[in-house]
């Protein structure tokens, strides 16, 4: 960009930081790498070079537990900052992705800053909006990313039948509707049981299906329902849906059903 050096050779600010963790969230680990082209494109945003992008993305990883519990390590080295950050941004998921998105428009030439999102001095329909679709932009990339693009119940592959999914809905709480924590990545039929109450997942992150459909003698809801009934879901590669969020789904939308 402008012909100006990598900056490789300097300290991370504290809001290069933010911009590179709310990346980290939305790529798959696998895929930390200098040829994917989200990280070359923060690399020239940051005039830093993909090298540089992919080893502080590796660096986050550290701190990952559900990477270390399946003996996947990032790359040691990470900064008492880098750890801020994390820590920070685990309690205010909104907070990170208006953040993250208010750092790159000031990054970017300014027709290229299409988003325009304006922190609001006061409310307005399309602020609300704006940030309603950033939310849920980051919301859905963070979950698809974390399941490795597959349905956790089926282990379906096609991104176009994907949902990420709140398990408590942002109706309910605004605070974790960018929280990947707060999200399950199913197929669209399964999404739309879980959500009418229908089927629900247990602390130990096996799939329940309520005794109205486990009383159902139809062979077909057999075969592609019933059959799931106990069985684990397929473990996110990141952010394990948390169990307070599931307890929530059992309460109130499961045991109603």
């Amino acid at each position: 960009m402008g012909g100006r050096p990598a900056n490789d050779g300097k300290l991370w600010t504290r809001d290069e930081l933010i911009v590179a963790f709310e990346l980290y969230c939305r790529v798959p680990f696998g895929r930390i790498t200098t040829r994917n082209p989200l990280i070359r494109d923060l690399a020239a945003m940051l005039h830093r070079t993909p090298a540089s992008i992919a080893r502080k993305l590796g660096n986050f990883g550290a701190f990952d537990p559900v990477l270390t519990a399946r003996n996947v390590s990032g790359l040691a080295h990470g900064s008492k900052l880098d750890r801020a950050i994390w820590d920070e941004f685990h309690a205010d998921w909104n907070g990170l992705v208006l953040r993250a998105q208010e750092l790159k428009a000031a990054l970017l030439p300014k027709p290229a800053a299409a988003i325009d999102l304006e922190l609001p001095t006061g409310p307005s329909e399309r602020q609300i909006t704006t940030k309603q679709r950033l939310h849920q932009s980051f919301f859905r990339e963070a979950v698809v990313s974390s399941y490795e693009g597959r349905c956790c119940v089926t282990g379906l592959p096609l991104d176009d039948c994907l949902v990420a999914g709140h398990i408590i809905p942002w109706s309910v709480d605004e605070r974790r509707r960018a929280d990947p924590t707060n999200g399950l990545c199913m197929s669209a039929t399964f999404d739309r049981l879980f959500d009418r109450g229908l089927i629900t997942v247990r602390d130990d992150l096996t799939l329940e299906v309520c005794p109205r459909i486990r009383a159902m003698n139809d062979q077909s809801v057999v075969e592609l329902v019933l059959s799931r009934h106990g069985r684990p879901i397929h473990r996110p590669a990141r952010f394990l849906p948390d169990p307070d969020c599931l307890r929530w789904h059992r309460k109130n939308r499961f045991q109603a059903a």
